[in-house]
């Protein structure tokens, strides 16, 4: 592979892949994607190209057709072993074949092998897939077309013959480029729609702003993910979308019935929005691999990831409350926790844990995350305490679904809020844990930083979880609705939950149905009706019923791995659903064969692999610049109070005795310092508030249990 790969950056005019096309087309909270890629081969002999790519790990492949010539040929599902008999026997007896099929070890991996392309002939692969848009703590709606796809870390014990073998290049050295058009259609306006790549101006269709196209500018180089994040007005307004049956299907079946997709948001009132639980045993389970000393980012003045993650950490053991416990474990080929067991923070081991954090090198070699999990699962559960999960990672791993089928065995004694670090993290793998686990899942590419999202999941473990949810469907007697969606299990303020389910019958009078959700929050019963029609809605190109199959699939193939294949019938279930909804699974592929003219192509088959992306090279040097913000962090206690010294004047640019010398006679010194940092923070870096809010409320907190119940207004006047 190394050798190949050194060919291609030498010979890049004999790459196969010229170019990628892509349409975006959302409809609110779902998109459906199509890619077209064209190739050519510009060698003398037939050519079969092989391009690993990475897709949405959510994501939905629907459709996949060729073109040679002025001939397309669509693709079949087919199980996968029969669609890869069926490509090797077309490419031995001369014809041109097409293969697409997942990768065994991750579901957001595909490998496309496009066969015995004769010299100097052009084809173009068009690939359609659909998905969710994820919802981000600031409201947006992302998207990510994924380019990059690191080299995946394989363990050397997990038996994989390593299907998917990636070729690729140094960032900047892609030889195809993309062009991107997106329309966006919504219940809702649109507000303005962002993106980690130059796009042009947003073009808005009508006066209500609800239909718009944008497109990426000219001549971008598929170096990176592009991400497009989408902005609504009242996003968080729940909605349904009931979705027509395909014609030519049998009714009862998936694709033959009405598919409803419902977005449910939890309100969640503002008093129990304030209160933070003290309880919890946190787990910082960080990501040491030697890929972890890579730039966050291209741009200049980029941190590596390691260091990043240490300011994180930073922030992380300060904000926490008095009363909790917690660990920091750091993985690579091995693994080391900070203590032999979770400890309760104070300020002893705050501080044992800092100069440690400190110490934190990428020096543990490849990444595996399985042998850590099965520690800490090993580990009993604190009374009272519950178990939060925080995996860092530049999700870097080969056996994605190995490590999803871990973490939801054990779903029930923990949450995971996961972080998907640099560009080429895995979502099969950053989604999946956090989805397994109730948890939240976040992903730092571009110019984002680690520590706000950080403290955004913070926020989620701190406040008061969702239990005891319950979904009652409400409609007239002769429609049964059968869900295709798990059961929710935890919901967040601002997060939204997606429920499909298959509408069978038909009502002759009623065409109302509805939804009630019941869950209990803080101690208190909580209850979210939504209504819907059931008169399905046209023209919706089958996005709901595929994304309603993909969850099915999903689920049934996690279930079908748990039981090792020993359940009768789980495979070919998942089988029959794909072919019939079209949908990929681990267990088919997408086979087009093109007979062409019949006659057999002359000459020696060559093999090229297309390259993608990948950001491996080590950040940098430069020398690091002292963050005031950081510094005065470093010095709070773990009780939240700041210490009147020396160290404290520096970062407020003042002498000691300037700091000191206004302190009333009457205020503790401690209070006072507190105070000072208080009035900095509030003074000077609003900007950065989600990273500090909870140390300061610590301060708040701290001060206000002294004696003399000092008031915070008494101060909030004076100058430094």
């Amino acid at each position: 592979q190394h050798h190949v790969v050194g060919m291609l950056c030498c010979r890049r005019d004999w790459l196969p892949l010229k170019s990628i096309a892509v349409e975006v087309s959302v409809q609110g909270h779902v998109a459906t994607v199509s890619s077209t890629l064209q190739y050519e081969n510009q060698e003398q002999s037939p050519l079969e190209a092989i391009f690993v790519f990475p897709l949405p790990g959510e994501a939905a492949v629907c459709r996949f057709s060729t073109k040679i010539g002025q001939t397309e040929v669509v693709a079949e599902v087919q199980e996968k072993q029969k669609a890869q008999e069926q490509y090797d026997d077309a490419l031995s007896s001369g014809q041109q074949a097409f293969l697409l099929e997942e990768s065994d070890e991750s579901p957001d991996v595909f490998k496309l092998s496009v066969g015995s392309l004769p010299p100097g002939e052009k084809a173009s692969v068009s690939l359609d897939y659909v998905t969710e848009l994820s919802v981000q703590a600031d409201d947006g709606l992302r998207l990510c077309l994924p380019a990059v796809l690191n080299p995946r870390y394989q363990p050397q014990d997990s038996g994989s013959g390593g299907s998917a073998q990636v070729s690729s290049v140094p960032a900047g050295s892609v030889p195809y480029s993309l062009s991107l058009s997106a329309h966006v259609s919504s219940p809702h306006p649109i507000s303005r729609v962002e993106s980690n790549c130059p796009l042009d101006p947003l073009n808005y269709l009508n006066t209500e702003k609800t239909q718009a196209t944008v497109s990426l500018a000219a001549g971008h180089q598929f170096d990176r993910d592009v991400e497009l994040l989408l902005y609504y007005q009242d996003t968080h307004q729940p909605t349904a979308i009931v979705e027509a049956a395909q014609a030519s299907a049998k009714p009862g079946t998936l694709m033959g019935d009405p598919v409803v997709m419902l977005s449910l948001y939890p309100e969640f009132p503002k008093d129990v929005m304030s209160s933070m639980t003290s309880h919890g045993e946190f787990l910082f389970v960080v990501d040491r691999s030697g890929s972890m000393e890579c730039p966050m980012h291209l741009g200049s003045g980029s941190q590596d990831r390691i260091s990043s993650a240490r300011e994180t950490l930073l922030l992380l053991l300060k904000s926490l409350p008095m009363g909790c416990y917690f660990n920091i474990i750091g993985f690579g080929s091995s693994y080391e926790s900070f203590f032999p067991k979770s400890v309760e923070y104070s300020q002893k081991t705050m501080d044992e844990a800092l100069q440690k954090v400190k110490e934190m090198r990428a020096d543990l070699g490849g990444t595996e995350i399985l042998q850590p999990l099965k520690h800490i699962y090993s580990q009993p559960c604190l009374p009272d305490q519950p178990r939060q999960l925080f995996l860092f990672t530049d999700g870097e791993v080969g056996n994605t679904k190995e490590v999803l089928d871990l973490v939801k065995t054990n779903a029930g004694s923990h949450r995971c809020f996961s972080f998907g670090i640099g560009e080429g993290a895995s979502t099969a793998l950053i989604s999946g844990v956090a989805k397994q686990a109730r948890g939240h899942a976040q992903f730092i590419t571009g110019q984002d930083r680690m520590q706000p999202k950080a403290m955004q999941s913070l926020r989620f473990a701190l406040q008061p979880a969702v239990v005891d949810i319950s979904v009652k469907w409400n409609v007239p007697k002769e429609v049964s609705v059968t869900p295709l969606s798990p059961p929710i299990r935890v919901l967040f303020q601002g997060q939204r939950a997606l429920l499909y389910a298959q509408l069978t019958g038909e009502s002759s009078g009623d065409t109302e149905g509805s939804v009630t959700v019941k869950y209990s929050l803080a101690k208190q019963p909580v209850e979210n009706q939504l209504s819907f029609s059931l008169k399905p809605t046209e023209d919706t190109g089958m996005t709901v019923h595929r994304l309603g199959a993909r969850t099915l699939i999903q689920s049934l193939e996690v279930e079908e791995r748990e039981q090792d294949g020993g359940k009768e019938g789980v495979k070919e279930k998942v089988i029959e659903l794909s072919v019939q909804s079209g949908v990929s699974s681990a267990f088919t592929a997408f086979i087009a064969i093109h007979k062409g003219d019949g006659e057999a192509l002359q000459g020696q088959l060559l093999r090229r692999h297309v390259p993608t992306p990948n950001f491996d090279s080590p950040a940098p040097t430069s020398k690091p610049v002292r963050d005031p913000l950081l510094q005065l962090i470093s010095l709070q206690k773990a009780s939240g109070s700041w210490v009147l010294e020396a160290a404290l004047a520096e970062v407020l640019v003042k002498t000691e005795e300037e700091v000191s010398k206004p302190k009333p006679a009457q205020v503790d010194q401690e209070v006072w310092a507190t105070v000072l940092a208080l009035v900095w923070l509030y003074g000077f870096k609003m900007e950065a508030q989600e990273e500090w809010q909870f140390l300061a409320m610590k301060a708040v907190s701290w001060i206000q249990a002294q004696k003399g119940s000092y008031s915070l207004h008494s101060y909030t006047f004076l100058s430094i």
